[in-house]
């Protein structure tokens, strides 16, 4: 069967969001493109040419004129190509929860036709398309894998709040389930990314250089952490140490931090299930997860003791946290694990305030209970933290953060953005 690319092809993406909205819009500056979710408000903003998550701006958005949207998969049964884009969570266990990848290949299978080809953009373990999504798709549709339709794998690389590393400025990795696949899952990809594409000699490889991608980056940043968990307790200044060792050439410039967000923080988990699945204990990958998971609980305990070597603190203490979002400059409150300061700093009864210019406060209320807030100059809170760094802290300057509290309050700069004489204490 013959697989072939031209300006009348028609593809679907399936899922808008960070990773999906981008591509079906770049896709629809050139072919005709239906983008599908299930979130009604999602496709009704986007017909309004307005993104929530500020990832495409209104006029990128209009200069997708092959693009459409729609929340009824029979209107995607036009399409030879699929690209499924939604996302891959974890569960509390922190075991991969593909529920919405399973979901999206059922649905797909209802209009999969004779030729056509469905690529999975979702983060996955090794394995699992060929395994967990292409048998949804044969027994929902009845076609025959490899011979009736294809199926392909092109892991995504977007990096939220980024305006630099964008989607076609970003190399691509394609595979395909047979050689002709192949061929046509990175002629789709070369024809949008002016960066070019990698392509993997099988789906199971593209699967597992994705997972390793944020893997690796979890791993260093853990190390780092650790350092600066050691260098804390020797009264050394991390930033310190890093910058002298950042002297060197091949020294690697990861610093210490919360991770979270939905790839660096999640990632993981789907690499070590399998291996466990297969009779493997990771070792240092999990061991990096419980250490980076710990860096919220380790934050607090250190506001608390700035707190308590100033006199203490008061039955009624207040304490205002400077940020949400999972990264600086996004929306995005996915995994954000700026929630366990605010968890430990309620666990030693102190009244914690969320105040982040960039969060949904809809989103924040309904993923974590927090009712974001909006402070004011001369407000009386006993410490202030800096947990996320918006550019708007980062412009106010210190002065200002501590203008929202007592004076003399302490104000702790998780993220190293202000100079560190103007801070009482910094991870």
């Amino acid at each position: 069967m013959k697989l072939q690319l031209d300006r009348t092809t028609t593809i679907g993406v399936v899922g808008l969001g960070y990773v999906g909205l981008p591509l079906a819009v770049t896709l629809g500056q050139q072919y005709r493109t239906i983008g599908f979710d299930i979130d009604g408000p999602r496709v009704e903003e986007l017909r309004a040419g307005r993104d929530s998550s500020l990832e495409v701006e209104p006029e990128e958005l209009a200069a997708a004129e092959r693009l459409s949207y729609t929340t009824d998969i029979e209107d995607l049964r036009p399409c030879s190509v699929y690209i499924v884009t939604v996302p891959t969570p974890i569960t509390r266990a922190k075991t991969p929860d593909l529920t919405p990848l399973k979901s999206a290949s059922k649905a797909l299978g209802q209009v999969l036709g004779s030729g056509d080809v469905v690529i999975y953009e979702s983060t996955v373990y090794p394995g699992a398309t060929e395994e967990v999504c292409v048998p949804l798709l044969e027994a929902t549709s009845g076609l025959e894998f490899n011979r009736d339709f294809f199926a392909g794998y092109s892991p995504e690389r977007i990096n939220p709040g980024d305006r630099e590393h964008r989607l076609i400025t970003i190399k691509k990795v394609t595979a395909g389930s047979t050689a002709e696949a192949a061929d046509f899952v990175d002629e789709l990809y070369a024809s949008i990314i002016t960066a070019g594409t990698h392509r993997a000699s099988s789906i199971r490889v593209a699967e597992a250089a994705k997972v390793i991608e944020n893997t690796q980056r979890d791993v260093n940043i853990a190390l780092i952490n650790e350092l600066a968990l050691i260098f804390n307790r020797m009264g050394i200044d991390t930033d310190e140490v890093l910058a002298a060792a950042g002297s060197k050439w091949n020294f690697l410039p990861f610093r210490p931090g919360l991770v979270g967000g939905h790839c660096i923080g999640v990632d993981p988990y789907y690499l070590t299930h399998k291996a466990q699945e297969i009779g493997y204990h990771p070792e240092i990958i999990l061991a990096g997860r419980r250490l980076n998971d710990s860096m919220g609980a380790f934050v607090a305990s250190e506001v608390v003791k700035l707190m308590a070597a100033r006199g203490g603190f008061p039955q009624d203490a207040r304490v205002l946290i400077m940020g949400l979002t999972f990264k600086e400059n996004c929306p995005d409150l996915r995994n954000t694990r700026v929630v366990d300061i605010v968890a430990e700093l309620r666990s030693y009864g102190i009244q914690c305030d969320v105040h982040d210019p960039w969060a949904s406060a809809d989103e924040a209320r309904q993923e974590y209970g927090i009712d974001l807030i909006e402070p004011s100059a001369g407000d009386d809170y006993d410490a202030v933290v800096l947990a996320v760094a918006h550019r708007q802290f980062a412009e106010a300057g210190a002065q200002a953060a501590r203008g929202f509290a007592k004076p003399g309050a302490m104000l702790y700069d998780v993220k190293h953005i202000f100079p560190a004489d103007d801070v009482d204490g910094r991870l």
